[in-house]
């Protein structure tokens, strides 16, 4: 695929980074940004990343060519003038310099860096990337910084000497869908500050971006006979469906919600007649609003009420369906194909 392909395909994945929205004006911005798209079209794809040198990249930073600059002064200086000292210092601060470029550069090298799966997040959400630095080496790493690609955003942290320590670099994919996560660019400048060392770094790990659930969504939908069912269920008025109901003085336990006890702040238990006569079914099509994106909105906002309120429901999309359940699992498949219809 071409640079152009991969910059298009990008944006229509709703991905589109500050330094691409300046590329468009910016003829300048806008090669920087075909040459970055270019060079990491060309990195593997990989969760966990041993830093070598064959992808560790250094050069000097604007304090370092300045102090080239002031070296190659001083030496001019002490050859016109014969000044002993002058060499002294030179040869003195280049050395320093020299000896500031190794240590800045196995910094970096053999660091392992290790991404673990990113959770699911919600459109126009910041999602959290969780990173594993882990040193192996006798001697402790300064002074390292993470950003996404090209952002400019920096985390920064130390790892211990043979240890590991975690960090979360903040990334907004955009619009609902399957996200493939952004390259991470590492760096450090310890010790002198004179020498940028960095990596380019390509995780294989996508993210899934639910749909944003509607802000004041209706009731649930009132509920379907099961087979041999006679009615159909009700909804209240605040919003609860009739597959639960305020605890009655003796409920068997086995039908009070224990975990809804800490969020509401009272007793629910399940209403076993309703439960066996209806079905809770959250469908696309009686969604009652015009547009994918707000129908996919509000049966999200459903799927989440529905799963607070621990009755079964269940999902018809276009061309897919799941059976009515309940419980964690079940939640994030209907969240996954909210966001992949």
């Amino acid at each position: 695929m071409s640079v152009e392909g991969s910059v298009l395909s990008v944006e229509r994945a709703g991905v589109v980074s500050p330094q691409a929205q300046s590329a468009r004006l910016n003829p300048v911005a806008r090669a920087r940004h075909r040459l970055r798209a270019w060079f990491e079209s060309r990195l593997p794809l990989s969760d966990t990343i041993t830093l070598t040198q064959r992808n560790v990249y250094i050069l000097p930073s604007r304090p370092g060519l300045m102090l080239g600059a002031t070296l190659m002064v001083l030496l001019v200086a002490s050859i016109n003038y014969q000044l002993n000292l002058g060499y002294l210092l030179t040869f003195l601060l280049a050395g320093s310099a020299a000896v500031g470029m190794h240590v800045c550069h196995g910094t970096l090298r053999g660091l392992r860096m290790h991404l673990l799966p990113p959770e699911p997040t919600h459109a126009h959400t910041t999602t959290l990337l969780e990173i594993h630095l882990t040193n192996e080496r006798r001697a402790p790493r300064r002074s390292i910084a993470l950003s996404v690609a090209g952002t400019g955003h920096w985390t920064w942290t130390d790892v211990p000497a043979q240890g590991e320590t975690r960090l979360t670099v903040a990334f907004q994919p955009g619009q609902r869908g399957r996200h493939r996560v952004p390259a991470l660019t590492a760096e450090t400048r310890y010790p002198l500050g004179t020498f940028r060392v960095w990596t380019v770094w390509r995780p294989a790990a996508s993210v899934v971006v639910y749909p944003v659930p509607e802000p004041r969504a209706p009731a649930l939908p009132p509920g379907e006979p099961r087979a041999g069912g006679a009615h159909a269920t009700s909804v209240q008025h605040t919003g609860e469906f009739d597959g639960v109901r305020a605890y009655r003085r003796g409920d068997p336990r086995k039908l009070v919600l224990w975990k809804k006890l800490a969020k509401a702040d009272e007793l629910i238990s399940r209403d076993g007649q309703q439960a066996q006569r209806h079905e809770l079914w959250l469908d696309f099509e009686q969604a009652g609003l015009p547009g994918k994106e707000a129908r996919l909105s509000r049966l999200c906002a459903w799927v989440l009420a529905a799963d607070r309120l621990g009755i079964d429901y269940g999902l018809r999309l276009p061309g897919l369906s799941y059976k009515p359940a309940s419980g964690v699992a079940h939640r994030l498949a209907c969240l996954e194909a909210l966001a992949l219809c």
